[in-house]
């Protein structure tokens, strides 16, 4: 199983972010100990002081698939979760700086906490699912997929061009604006509509 993030996929994510809007789907890897299930806790690593939440919809492959068309893409996923991508900016920023891969802020252990998957036959529009991210209850970023630069679609479409897709892969679909620190006490909650699907704390 492996895990392929979308980034920038919101404009205004890309604003806040000072990076340049993307023409075409732009996406890296993190290995399957990044997962963290069934609201587990995420233990902020001593090689950061700036983890930042990145709350996303996440889509999960249901059969393989490589060189997909965009108008086929529809029949490899049958549910929609949420997750977190957690990053370690502080880092982030160093490998940007000297023109370094920045796997090691995105992609460590525990760096995508998962909830639970919802049946997308359940979701009325599957181009305007609303989400959203609070921390000790206050919401910190809300998105919709309305909002998406490359649609569900398009995106496995587009990455099943490099990597075969098999039964289980997971996509993180993009983060919407207000990404922020995390500290050690904070309560995460994520939601698709209003059904609370992740809760966790950071230890």
């Amino acid at each position: 199983m492996k895990i392929i993030c979308i980034g920038r996929n919101y404009s205004e994510h890309a604003k806040e972010m000072n990076a340049p809007v993307p023409t075409e789907p732009v996406f890296f890897l993190k290995p399957d100990t990044a997962i963290i299930k069934d609201n587990q806790p995420f233990y902020y690593p001593d090689f950061s002081k700036d983890i930042h939440h990145e709350v996303e919809l996440v889509i999960k492959i249901n059969k393989p698939g490589k060189n997909i068309d965009k108008k086929f893409a529809k029949k490899y996923y049958d549910e929609i979760g949420i997750g977190i991508d957690f990053t370690a900016r502080d880092l982030q920023a160093k490998c940007k700086e000297k023109g370094l891969p920045w796997e090691k802020a995105k992609a460590f252990d525990g760096s995508a906490p998962i909830g639970r998957f919802i049946d997308k036959k359940k979701i009325e529009d599957i181009n305007n699912i609303n989400f959203s991210l609070s921390v000790n209850g206050n919401i910190v970023q809300e998105g919709s997929t309305k909002d998406l630069l490359f649609t569900f679609d398009e995106v496995i479409s587009y990455v099943s061009n490099f990597f075969t897709l098999k039964t289980g892969d997971l996509i993180y679909t993009g983060t919407p604006k207000g990404v922020g620190p995390v500290k050690i006490g904070d309560k995460l909650e994520a939601y698709i509509e209003n059904e609370n699907l992740l809760a966790f704390e950071i230890k």
